[in-house]
Order: C-alpha cells, then structure tokens, then sequence
C-alpha cells in the first residue's frame, strides 16, 4: 500500500455557517492523502497504472458542491440528486427524516459523536450504532 499527497488544492466554494458565506463564497485549501495499491506501478514506472492525480483533484473540486437555500424539502432532494446514500446524525427532525426516506437515502439517528473518518467505517463495514434521537422537533 502506498500513499499519495497532493497538496494546496484550491477550490472557490459558497460554504460556510454564515448566511453571507453561501451568497459571496471564499477560497479554500485542501490538503489530500490518498492510499493505494501502487506495486503494478512501482514496477512498470508506467502512468497508466497508477493514481491518476488529475482526477482526484477533480473529485476534490466536485465535492465542493453549493447547495441549495434552505427550504422544506430541498436539502434532502439535493443530496439525493447528487448521489448520498446515507446520513448520520446525533439528531434530525421527524419531517426530514420522512424526506430523505423518501429520497431513498438511509438515516442514521443517535449515533454517538466521533470523527467522521470513524462514522463512516463504522457505516461501511455494518457496525453503526443508531440510538435515541436528540432532535425533539
């Protein structure tokens, strides 16, 4: 297993937690690290059998994705259009959880506060553990 960097990605993106920060966006920086099988291309030297380093930073720029305004309805469409399958959270209103149900997205209720890298294991290899609900709306 070998391991690629690639670092200083700059992308232009409409996030953040303030209400001004999705209407006039900001530029961001992202470092990634990459495992991979690379022994095929240790041995070739040929580029056709490694890590294409093009399109992970093109991945990169497509997961900084604008999401819609927050209206009823629109935030779980929206994942479901661009290809979530699942969401995990500690808490989530009853309401969108009927929605993205319905946007064939899994909800994960109650799972207990750890990194994401961790979550996302858990929910790969079957041993997430949903509880009580902490959304009481």
């Amino acid at each position: 297993m070998g391991t690629i960097k690639i670092k200083n990605i700059r992308v232009y993106a409409y996030h953040g937690c303030l209400i001004e920060e999705g209407k006039i966006g900001s530029d961001y920086r992202v470092d990634l690290t990459v495992k991979a099988n690379l022994s095929k291309s240790a041995k070739t030297d040929n580029l056709s059998d490694t890590v294409d380093y093009v399109h992970l930073n093109k991945i990169v720029k497509e997961e900084f994705v604008t999401p819609p305004p927050h209206e009823p309805g629109s935030i779980p469409k929206w994942l479901h259009d661009v290809g979530v399958t699942d969401v995990i959270a500690g808490g989530i209103g009853q309401k969108a959880i009927q929605i993205l149900l319905e946007n064939k997205i899994n909800v994960y209720v109650g799972v207990a506060s750890k990194p994401s890298k961790e979550l996302v294991t858990e929910l790969l290899d079957g041993s997430i553990i949903a509880g009580v609900n902490l959304c009481d709306h």
